[in-house]
């Protein structure tokens, strides 16, 4: 079989029990979103069995969805990227990785000037569009690059590509990358180039993300040891440190990811097909626009009738997510939520309930019986929940 996996990165659909801890009570990406826009239309989702597992207006409940649906709980502590894909790749992350909300400590930003031969400006937590249209003419004239970061673990450093080369903004980002670990170990690195002038900065898609590697192998390592191809659409060879991933395809947004995703399927390339549509969580989630997170949820849907109609029957679709991102929530912070499950194909039974499943990692061990390899990750299979005879 092929899998196909798609992600709509930080579409969850409702707080987890703990959301408390993490001050994210009353999250519910999918569902707020939809009752702040007075509904939303997502027929294909629906026909998957969506109405099952959020309530929202616009979207019914099905009574025979086409799909089986559910929704998973994350096992591991925190709510980032890193921490969600690897668990959805059978790795579950024991502590949350390292956030500095106040900056990076001076002897951290002392040491990475020193290793860069510059100096650099920022060091605070900020929207990575608003940094740029505040510092950017600075940096034009100091050569200085912007460090930055979020509620998030990373470590963001933004340079005009006229100023700083991408190969020079890539090499200061690996630097970076080696001076955060162990004791200041933080999940990513992020290149975040752009271009334009004061007033109107623009940034590019020459972002690029330099992971810290999974401390065990994931479903993707042991796809690719067995000779399987595993191919990455939009951030996931980033989000992997390159590991497990034989082929890698970069995108702009999320309809140029949709795009590339149809086309693979098209062509029948991989045994995997992994793909991150970004735009929901850095576009519109981290910057409260709720009406651009809805229009995103209907094109993203539009688009996935074109997968479901290229789809071969060898061909079984996941659709989840890694976290939430709630516009309607207060802050800009990812969100403490349930994630959907639905599961799509010519040999999947229609109508199974999935139920709410314990960790992401069931995607991984589900992934591993489709594949018939020798999977020793954590989570349990829902194959023989789905498949047909």
């Amino acid at each position: 079989m092929r899998v196909l996996l798609l992600i709509l990165d930080s579409v969850g659909v409702g707080a987890m029990p703990d959301a408390d801890f993490y001050g994210d009570s009353g999250s519910n990406t999918l569902g707020n979103v939809a009752r702040a826009l007075g509904g939303l239309r997502l027929p294909n989702l629906e026909q998957l069995g969506l109405g099952h597992i959020v309530s929202a207006p616009g979207i019914s409940k099905i009574p025979r969805p086409k799909g089986a649906y559910g929704k998973m709980a994350e096992a591991a502590p925190g709510k980032d990227t890193i921490t969600g894909h690897w668990e959805l790749a059978g790795v579950i992350v024991p502590e949350p990785f390292k956030t500095y909300p106040e900056g990076f400590p001076p002897e951290i930003i002392s040491q990475f000037e020193e290793a860069i031969g510059r100096g650099t400006l920022g060091n605070f937590a900020a929207s990575g569009t608003e940094i740029i249209d505040l510092l950017g003419p600075e940096h034009m004239l100091s050569r200085k690059p912007i460090v930055y970061t979020s509620a998030d673990s990373v470590f963001q450093i933004a340079a005009h590509e006229e100023v700083i080369p991408l190969e020079e903004q890539y090499r200061i980002c690996q630097v970076a990358r080696e001076l955060m670990r162990g004791e200041y170990n933080i999940a990513r690195i992020i290149a975040r180039p752009f271009v334009g002038s004061p007033g109107d900065f623009r940034r590019t898609a020459n972002r690029r993300d330099y992971a810290v590697e999974p401390h065990r192998p994931t479903i993707l390592d042991q796809l690719t040891s067995a000779g399987r191809k595993v191919i990455g659409v939009g951030k996931i060879k980033d989000i992997f440190a390159g590991r497990g991933v034989t082929d890698s395809h970069k995108t702009r947004d999320n309809q140029h990811g949709m795009q590339v995703f149809a086309e693979l399927i098209q062509a029948g390339a991989g045994d995997l097909v992994f793909v991150n549509l970004v735009d929901f969580d850095m576009v519109y989630g981290h910057r409260n626009n709720v009406a651009g997170y809805g229009k995103a949820l209907e094109e993203a849907d539009a688009a996935l009738g074109q997968i479901l109609s290229r789809m071969q029957d060898r061909d079984i679709l996941i659709v989840t997510a890694d976290h939430g991102c709630d516009p309607t929530h207060p802050g800009t912070d990812h969100t403490r939520e349930y994630v959907p499950l639905l599961v799509a194909g010519k040999q999947v039974r229609t109508g199974t309930d999935l139920g709410v499943r314990a960790t992401f990692a069931d995607v991984a061990a589900t992934i591993g019986q489709l594949m018939q390899i020798d999977y020793d990750g954590a989570g349990t299979s829902f194959a023989g929940e789905i498949l047909e005879g």
